[in-house]
């Protein structure tokens, strides 16, 4: 049997404990000093990853303030796509700190997330083409047989069937970007989802003159935050993080630099009743 002296058995434990540190999460370059962030990737003027792998849009602007004051610095943010429809599984399953990506607050999702916010006001909308000379206004929606796009889990999808359209024939894809290109092969007749989203895809350049909002305000859509459920800790720094951004004008000026080229004329910024 082979004995360890005193001396060598306390070293060994320093070693360790220094190395358990190392991979801890204080280190640098640990888990603790990253932070995944779900936004959407196919949405311009919100959240849109470009051709060069950069991210931008409002909702990514709201994002990296957020992250800034919860103590990260951009180049520590990992961007994760969030499709409408796996919103609710990527913050319950951990794959993302909080989701930023036109996520409207309702009763149905707050069963599952938590929301801080909202941050904007949007409406739904329709997106038509351009030399639509059609008459479009809320009393006809119910009794026209429209061939209408919107994208699977949205709020919109399911407020054109159950409220504003329940004759409309309603094709949903994954992403909008599919449902633009069936609006401009004539494929459906209009694509609906909210009024900021619709803008953002008709200021871009390849499609400016193509396409244009009917005008309809149908519905209230508020963005939050979504965050894990109960993290009522989480839901306060970010709430004071909103608060901030819109006292310095950084709000206003994020606002300005991706709506305004739609000429789309945007809400406020609202009030934040999302504490509890």
């Amino acid at each position: 049997m082979t004995f360890r002296k005193p001396g060598l058995v306390a070293a060994t434990a320093v070693v360790l404990a220094l190395t358990a540190t190392a991979c801890g999460g204080g280190a640098s370059g640990s888990d603790d000093e990253k932070i995944n962030i779900g936004i959407k990737f196919d949405q311009p003027g919100l959240g849109l990853k470009t051709q060069d792998g950069e991210y931008t849009g409002f909702d990514v602007d709201v994002a990296k303030y957020v992250a800034k004051e919860l103590g990260y610095d951009e180049k520590d943010i990992t961007w994760k796509q969030a499709p409408s429809a796996e919103r609710e599984n990527m913050i319950a399953n951990g794959d993302v700190k909080f989701i930023a990506a036109t996520y409207t607050i309702n009763d149905e999702r707050k069963e599952r997330v938590d929301f801080a916010g909202p941050y904007f006001l949007a409406h739904q909308d329709f997106l038509v083409r351009a030399e639509d000379d059609s008459a479009w206004n809320k009393d006809e929606l119910n009794t026209k047989e429209l061939k209408l796009c919107s994208v699977v889990g949205s709020t919109s999808a399911q407020n054109a069937n159950k409220k504003f359209a329940p004759k409309a024939n309603l094709i949903e894809y994954g992403g909008y970007s599919e449902c633009l290109t069936g609006l401009e092969n004539e494929a459906v007749d209009a694509l609906t989802t909210d009024d900021s989203i619709l803008a953002g895809y008709a200021a871009q350049k390849e499609h400016q003159g193509k396409f244009k909002l009917a005008g309809l305000s149908l519905s209230d859509e508020p963005y939050g935050i979504g965050l894990k459920k109960g993290d009522t800790e989480l839901r306060k720094k970010i709430n004071d993080a909103l608060k901030k951004m819109v006292d310095e004008g950084a709000w206003e000026e994020a606002a300005k630099k991706h709506f305004g080229p739609a000429n789309y004329e945007y809400e406020p910024a609202p009030e934040i009743t999302e504490t509890n």
